[in-house]
């Protein structure tokens, strides 16, 4: 039976960043990938750009992480956002910085990133095992007996004195994200906190299919759970098939899905002229009135773009001139659904952070077993937030588990 010193179980973005932690570790580290290729979501990311990380320093990068942004400290600074582009440059691959503090790779292209890892990885002597799902994992006295199955059906055991479990969540899981980790921590006795779909559309009731395809830039969100303003974001928001999305719907999506879980009415708040005060607005719409004959569609039409003029007048019985300002402070929408793990971004909920050293991510459960990435208990905001926390925690995972390894 082979042995190893470090297995790294699941080829995503975390288990990509703690195998190139390994190189040049002296020691021998295998990374198993149950799809053919590594790095299949990492493909999709940022609109197949793959927004690779967020430049904001900690005080700021720490208000997009949840439930706990204490528990990334230590992976941040051990691994930090200057870190991440470092490794990538040194690889080979530029970076650029864009809007919102975004780091894109220069070429646009997240198959380079992917590519990069990868090679970076192969180059430094890491075995790499695609193809090959990994069924079972058990731990003896001092070793873990992984049981792998491959496609063309062979099944094979390998030892490791060290696991890093990396599987990812359920989001997206036509990429392979199918929560096969959350069920080896289960059985190692950790606690999985409950999981759902974050970074998502919310879905608004009677939602008007004129409106798929707009895009509003510089507005507020608001958005209410039971009657109460819980959260309030500015910036853009775009209406799909799906629901409300882009940056703002999936900034509040978070909080939304928990509320609609847990059965209390959402809604969201829709604040169009943001810059503008009421008063200032209601004199603005009285202008109008008056150069438009008092003629309602004239008047909204100078005010939204041209192709949500239609859904914002059927959308609001009794609209007019009067109570038109204040219904462009406050578009109201009820939600009653979101998309689900399908299309979601990223998996809030996972292995619990009680049960892991934030100092070292291995298991408070299971001594040599450590865990990274998304199949924990740790989700971040739009903007290159979550790839950080991939990177951050494979890292720390991979170095930690290096560390404690004499050879």
């Amino acid at each position: 039976m082979k042995s190893y010193h470090i297995a790294i179980v699941g080829g995503g973005a975390a288990g990509l960043m703690a195998a190139a932690r390994c190189v040049g570790s002296g020691l021998d580290v295998v990374l198993i990938e149950k799809n053919k290729e590594c790095g299949k979501k990492l493909l999709i990311t940022g609109k197949g750009r793959c927004n690779i990380t967020n430049s904001s320093p900690w005080k700021d990068f720490q208000t997009h992480i949840h439930p706990d942004k204490g528990f990334l400290k230590n992976a941040f600074h051990h691994f930090s956002n200057k870190d991440v582009v470092a490794l990538f440059e040194s690889a080979g691959l530029p970076c650029k910085e864009e809007r919102g503090n975004r780091i894109f790779p220069v070429s646009d292209r997240s198959h380079d990133v992917r590519d990069t890892l990868v090679k970076y990885i192969k180059k430094g002597g890491i075995n790499v095992v695609t193809g090959c799902q990994v069924l079972d994992i058990n731990k003896g006295d001092n070793l873990f007996t992984l049981s792998l199955s491959t496609y063309e059906g062979d099944n094979l055991d390998i030892q490791a004195s060290r696991v890093i479990l990396a599987t990812g969540g359920l989001s997206y899981p036509t990429t392979g994200s199918t929560g096969d980790g959350y069920d080896v921590a289960s059985k190692f006795g950790h606690t999985i906190v409950g999981t759902f779909p974050s970074l998502t559309a919310l879905k608004p009731l009677n939602m008007d299919s004129r409106m798929e395809g707009i895009l509003l830039k510089n507005v507020r969100m608001d958005l209410w759970v039971n009657g109460s303003k819980v959260q309030s974001e500015f910036g853009e928001t775009l209406f799909t098939s799906g629901g409300i999305e882009g940056a703002l719907g999936f900034r509040v999506s978070r909080k939304g899905v928990k509320g609609l879980i847990n059965g209390q009415k959402v809604e969201l708040v829709l604040d169009l002229k943001p810059a503008v005060e009421m008063d200032e607005l209601n004199k603005r719409v009285k202008e109008l009135s008056a150069e438009c004959g008092g003629k309602l569609k004239k008047i909204v039409s100078r005010l939204v773009p041209a192709q949500m003029v239609d859904p914002f007048i059927d959308s609001l019985p009794g609209l007019n001139p009067d109570n038109m300002a204040s219904r462009l402070k406050e578009w109201r929408f009820k939600i009653v659904g979101y998309v689900g793990y399908e299309r979601c971004v990223v998996t809030a909920g996972g292995v619990s952070l009680d049960e892991i050293s934030r100092k070292t991510m291995e298991s408070k459960v299971i001594d040599g077993l450590y865990m990274a990435g998304e199949v924990i208990d740790l989700d971040g905001d739009t903007g290159g937030y979550n790839l950080q926390i991939a990177f951050s925690t494979g890292a720390l995972a991979a170095d930690s588990a290096v560390r404690s390894i004499s050879i």
